[in-house]
This record gives structure tokens, sequence and C-alpha cells, in this order.
């Protein structure tokens, strides 16, 4: 059936936020400690990045290197990291936790535990660094020194966001329900440190294929819901499966496109 419903709030034609909600260090190192427990239901439910993302990282490499290299940040399960290893680059992935490392499944992906800010590697070791849907927890005048350091002459930084894409009704609501923090008007831009300039943004529209019950699990990788107490989660949780499945209509089990927007920005060393 049509997930076009009348009843549904007016949606904004952009959202309020100017950009993802970059936290303090203390509300970053709380969360944090949230998600490394939810590893497992991340890997599985979190979206992958579409292909013409992809597409545009590796068009802004230098393309007279011969094997590239690529340092992904804040990889956490790897899925960014194993996309850009399928497609020919020699990876590495850094996150401060060892347990989000061990999801990744890709045996030729090196993991080290590090940080965004200090990730202990070799100055120019990479010709691109990346980071997805994590830049807004790291220390952004840290971490860009930290970029500027791994990037060898010609390098790119590449920071992208998987995005609920809440110019659709029905998603507009989905996002409402489960307190989904990632949404961001049209003209946000990353905190970076001098020394990066933009050198192009690219938004990419799509639509990623779910299972009713895992479009209700998918609040569960949500940080509100990470960090509510258990009455608070549950109720959550049930607002969605009644959202999904009565309110829509979906037959429980069937396949539904939940559509996402990918901002990526790339960076030059200035």
């Amino acid at each position: 059936m049509s997930t076009d419903d009348p009843q549904h709030p007016p949606v904004p034609p952009v959202s309020r936020r100017s950009q993802p909600r970059f936290r303090s260090r203390e509300r970053r190192a709380e969360l944090a400690e949230a998600f490394t427990r939810t590893g497992a239901d991340y890997d599985r439910l979190r979206p992958a990045y579409p292909e013409a993302a992809l597409d545009a990282i590796l068009a802004a490499l230098p393309a007279a290197v011969e094997r590239r290299t690529a340092v992904d940040l804040g990889a956490g399960t790897g899925k960014l990291s194993a996309a850009l290893a399928a497609r020919g680059l020699v990876v590495t992935a850094v996150d401060p936790a060892a347990s989000m490392l061990d999801a990744l499944r890709d045996p030729g992906v090196e993991r080290v535990v590090g940080t965004a800010e200090a990730t202990g590697l070799p100055d120019a070791c990479a010709d691109l660094v990346t980071a997805a849907q994590a830049w807004h927890w790291f220390e952004a005048d840290a971490a860009s020194a930290e970029v500027l350091r791994l990037l060898r002459p010609g390098g790119v930084l590449a920071l992208l966001w998987n995005t609920l894409d809440v110019q659709i009704p029905w998603v507009h609501r989905y996002s409402r329900i489960m307190h989904a923090g990632d949404v961001q008007r049209d003209d946000f831009a990353p905190p970076v440190a001098g020394g990066l300039a933009l050198a192009e943004r690219v938004v990419v529209r799509w639509e990623d294929p779910m299972a009713t019950p895992d479009l209700v699990d998918l609040a569960r990788t949500r940080s509100y819901v990470i960090t509510a107490e258990e009455e608070r989660r549950e109720k959550v949780l049930a607002n969605l499966d009644w959202y999904v499945h009565e309110h829509l209509g979906h037959e429980r089990g069937s396949t539904v496109g939940l559509p996402y927007r990918t901002d990526l920005f790339l960076y030059r060393a200035a």
C-alpha cells in the first residue's frame, strides 16, 4: 500500500537543525559506551552506503596511485571500510571500541583500536581518510589535524552521513516516533578546521529495503533508545510497531523501502 498518509502532520521543507548533533566530550563518552553494547544490531540494521557516494569518493582520489590506501576513522562495525576494500583500496579501520571492530567481517581490512584524534598510524600513510556517520563524535580541531598528518599530497578527506529522508511525510513521522537525531538542513556544513578546503558536496537519495520488524528494531540503534530506561524503550518500540503495521498497514514481515539521503563532503588540503 502507499505510505503517503493525509493524517500525518505537515512536514517542514527542511529540518530546523543546521547539522548533526555535535556532542560534548562527556556525552560522547557516555554514548560510545552504550553503542559498544549494540554492535550486532548496528551492523545488521544500519544501512550501507550507496554506490553513487562511493563512486564520487573514488573519482576524487589521485588517479596516478596504483594501490590507494584509506584510513576509516570511527569505523564502528566497518560498513564503509568493507565497501572501500571491495573497491580495491587498502583499508585500515580505526575505532576506539574493539568490540565494534570485531563485527567487521572483511579479513582484508586492518583493524586498529584508536581515536580519530590520535590514531597512532604513520605520517602520510593515506590517500583517503573517511569518517562515516562519525565526525560529530570527534573533537573537530584535533581530528582535522590528525587527518592532515595522515594524508599524502593530493589526498582527500570524505565525511558522509546516511540520514532518514524526512522530506517524505511517513518517514518524518517515523523519525519522530523513534527520536532519530540524525536529520539536518540542506545547508549544514561539518566543523572542519583550517587546512582542509571543501572541494565537492554530493547528496544521494535512495531506499534501503527492510523487513517491517527491522523497521521497528532500527530504533534499537538510536542513541535515545539505547540510553533510555527500559519502560521508555519498550514504549518507543511498541509505538513503532503500531505505526508500521497498523497505521501504515504493512503486512508483518513484508519488505518496505526506507528512504534515506546520503550527504557526502569531500575536502582537500588547502
